[in-house]
C-alpha cells in the first residue's frame, strides 16, 4: 500500500531554488518554461564545434541497415578512425556485437551487463581504429578523449612502479604515445557517432552526437535507419514501403535527404508533444493530491513540534458535538421531528456518555444551542476527570501519540482511495464530463470525510480508552519524574533536604529510605537498598558515605 507519494515535478517544486545546466536542454524548454517557471539560454561553446553531422540513410529493412552500418564500420576502422555505436537497448547491442564478431572485427560492447568494465572501454574508444558499441547510457557523461585517456594508462601501467626515475620516463613516454595517437585521430576525422536508430526523443540523439566533436576536435555523426524501426513504424512505414517498391528502390540501396531529416525531427516532435502532454495531465492530477499533501504534512509538524495538543483535542472533540447536534437536532426542526435516540447512541459511542437526552428534550423552552452546550461541558469535565485520574503528563502524551498515528493511517487510507478514484476517472469523459473536474471535486470531498473521520476517531478513543500500568512501567515512570526534580550538590542543604539517619538498636546508623525498600537489605544486593540519601553510611558495610561508595557509581 501506497504510504506517501509525489510526482518528480512537484518533488522539485519543493525546493525554493532552481536550475541547472545540459547540453540538450533547448529541445525542452517549452516544458521548463511551463512547469517549472525557468527560462532555458543557449551559451556558446568554449571552441568552435567542427563537427560533421551527415544526413541520415534510410534503407527498406533492417538486414540492409546492419549491412550498411558495418560496411561503415569497417571503412572508418581501416583508416585508423574510432567510432562509437550508438544502440536503444542491451539486447540490439548484442545483435550488432555478433555481426561483429561473424566479421571477425575487434571490438567493445558498453551496457549495464558491462558496467564493471565501463572505465577501461571509455578510456580506449577514443584510440585509432577503436570500435566501440553502447546503448544510450553512453551519451550522458562520458567524456571519450581522442588517442586513448592519459590518467587511466597511467594507472594502468604503472601500477606497482615504485622508482620515481622510472615513472618519470615512462609518463613521457605514455603521455608521448598518446599525443602522436591523437594527431593520427585528428587526421583521419576524429571520433565517428554511429546511430542505428532515432529516439523517440531529440534530446537523447543529440546526447550520442554530443560525444564526437567535443573541445574544438574534429568529428562526425550519422544515423542509419530502417522502416522496421520503432520509430518509422509509428508513422506508416509500411505505406512508405510499398510506394518505395513501386519506385523501383533496390535492395541495399538507401534514400538519403535533408527533407527526410527534417520529417524524422518533426516525428520526434509530435511524440515529444504527446509524451508531455501525458506528464503535464498527470501533472495536474497530482497538483491536487499536493494542495492536500501540503496541508497534511504542515498540521503533521506543527503537532510533532507542539510539546502538547490539548487545544487541538478539545477543538476537535468541540466540532464532533457540534456536528453530532447538527445532524440529529436540525436547526430548522421542531422538537418531534428531533432524533434524540440517534443523539443518545451517538454520545456513547463518540463521547463515553450515556446522558438523559429525552428529559432534557421535555424541558421548556430547550433548544439546539442548549443541548450543544451541555454536552460540550459534560464532555469536558469527563476528560479533565481522566487526565486527573492518570496524570497530565500521561494524557497529553496519549494524546499527542494517538492524534499521530490515526492521522497518519487515515492519510495512508486517503492516498489509496485516491489512486482508485484517479483509475477510473477517465471514465466519466462518456457523460461528457471532464475528467480532471470530477477528480477535483471528489477529491476535495474525500479529503474533507478524512478529516472528519480523524476528529471523529481520535474522540471515539480518548473517550474510551482506559490507561494501564504494570508495575515496572509505573517505576520507571516515576523515576524518570524524579530524575528531572532539583538536586542539590551542597552537602548542607542535602543534610537538611534529606531525613537525617536513624540509629538502630545497636548504635549503627542505617538509612531512612524515601523509596521503599525490601523487607530484608542484603548488603551483597544494592536492589534491596532502596533510595539512600548520600550522606548515610553506604549499606555495604564499608564504612563509607554513600555517595563516596557505592552512590559514586550510581
Amino acid at each position: 500500500q501506497t504510504l506517501a507519494s509525489i510526482t518528480f515535478q512537484n518533488y522539485f517544486r519543493l525546493y525554493p531554488k532552481l536550475a541547472g545546466m545540459t547540453g540538450t536542454a533547448m529541445t525542452e524548454a517549452a516544458e521548463f518554461a511551463e512547469i517549472y517557471s525557468l527560462e532555458v539560454v543557449d551559451m556558446p561553446t568554449n571552441m568552435p564545434m567542427i563537427r560533421l553531422d551527415e544526413d541520415d540513410e534510410i534503407y527498406r529493412t533492417q538486414t540492409e541497415k546492419h549491412n550498411a552500418i558495418l560496411e561503415q564500420v569497417a571503412e572508418c576502422h581501416e583508416r585508423g578512425q574510432p567510432v562509437l555505436v550508438g544502440t536503444v537497448s542491451i539486447e540490439k547491442s548484442e545483435e550488432l556485437s555478433a555481426l561483429l564478431t561473424k566479421r571477425k572485427m575487434k571490438h567493445e560492447v558498453l551496457n549495464a551487463r558491462h558496467h564493471e568494465r565501463e572505465a577501461h572501454i571509455i578510456a580506449d574508444a577514443g584510440m585509432p581504429g577503436a570500435i566501440t558499441i553502447a546503448t544510450n547510457m553512453a551519451g550522458r557523461g562520458t567524456d571519450i578523449q581522442l588517442g586513448g585517456n592519459l590518467e587511466m594508462r597511467l594507472w594502468r601501467e604503472l601500477e606497482g612502479v615504485t622508482d620515481e626515475a622510472e615513472i618519470e620516463r615512462r609518463t613521457a613516454e605514455i603521455t608521448a604515445d598518446i599525443e602522436e595517437k591523437r594527431g593520427i585521430v585528428k587526421q583521419s576525422g576524429g571520433l565517428y557517432v554511429l546511430g542505428t536508430e532515432r529516439h523517440e526523443s531529440r534530446r537523447i540523439d543529440n546526447q550520442l552526437r554530443g560525444r564526437s566533436g567535443r573541445q574544438g576536435d574534429p568529428g562526425a555523426s550519422k544515423f542509419f535507419l530502417s522502416l522496421d524501426d520503432d520509430l518509422m513504424r509509428i508513422f506508416g512505414s509500411e505505406r512508405m514501403d510499398g510506394m518505395l517498391k513501386k519506385l523501383g528502390l533496390e535492395e541495399g540501396e538507401a534514400i538519403v535527404h535533408s527533407w527526410i531529416n527534417k520529417a524524422l525531427e518533426k516525428a520526434q516532435q509530435k511524440v515529444e508533444a504527446r509524451n508531455f502532454d501525458i506528464r503535464k495531465q498527470l501533472l495536474r492530477f497530482d497538483d491536487v493530491m499536493n494542495d492536500q499533501r501540503k496541508v497534511i504534512y504542515e498540521q503533521r509538524k506543527d503537532l510533532m513540534r507542539a510539546e502538547e495538543v490539548a487545544d487541538t483535542i478539545v477543538d476537535m472533540r468541540h466540532e464532533v458535538i457540534e456536528d453530532m447536534v447538527a445532524q440529529c437536532i436540525p436547526s430548522d426542526a421542531m422538537s418531534e421531528q428531533w432524533d434524540l435516540d440517534g443523539l443518545h447512541e451517538e454520545c456513547l459511542r463518540l463521547l463515553s456518555l450515556d446522558l438523559p437526552v429525552a428529559d432534557w428534550a421535555k424541558e421548556e423552552g430547550i433548544a439546539d444551542e442548549e443541548i450543544l452546550e451541555r454536552l460540550i461541558d459534560l464532555s469536558d469535565r469527563r476528560m479533565a476527570e481522566k487526565a486527573a485520574n492518570y496524570g497530565p503528563e500521561v494524557m497529553r502524551l496519549a494524546e499527542k501519540s494517538l492524534l499521530l498515528q490515526i492521522l497518519d493511517h487515515s492519510w495512508k487510507e486517503h492516498l489509496l482511495q485516491l489512486d482508485h478514484l484517479r483509475q477510473g476517472i477517465g471514465l466519466r469523459a462518456y457523460a461528457q464530463r471532464d475528467p480532471l473536474n470530477e477528480y477535483k471535486r471528489e477529491a476535495f470531498e474525500m479529503f474533507e470525510e478524512m478529516l472528519r473521520r480523524v476528529r471523529n476517531s481520535v474522540t471515539e478513543i480518548l473517550s474510551h480508552v482506559e490507561l494501564t500500568f504494570d508495575e515496572s512501567e509505573q517505576e520507571m515512570f516515576q523515576r524518570e519524574q524524579r530524575s528531572m526534580q532539583e538536586s542539590r550538590e551542597d552537602p548542607a542543604f542535602a543534610m537538611a533536604d534529606e531525613p537525617l539517619a536513624a540509629t538502630g538498636t545497636d548504635g549503627v546508623a542505617t538509612p531512612v529510605q524515601s523509596r521503599t525498600a525490601a523487607a530484608v537489605i542484603d548488603p551483597n544486593d544494592p536492589s534491596t537498598w532502596g533510595k539512600v540519601p548520600r550522606n548515610a553510611p553506604c549499606p555495604c558495610g564499608s564504612g563509607k558515605k554513600y555517595k563516596h561508595c557505592h552512590g559514586r557509581a550510581s
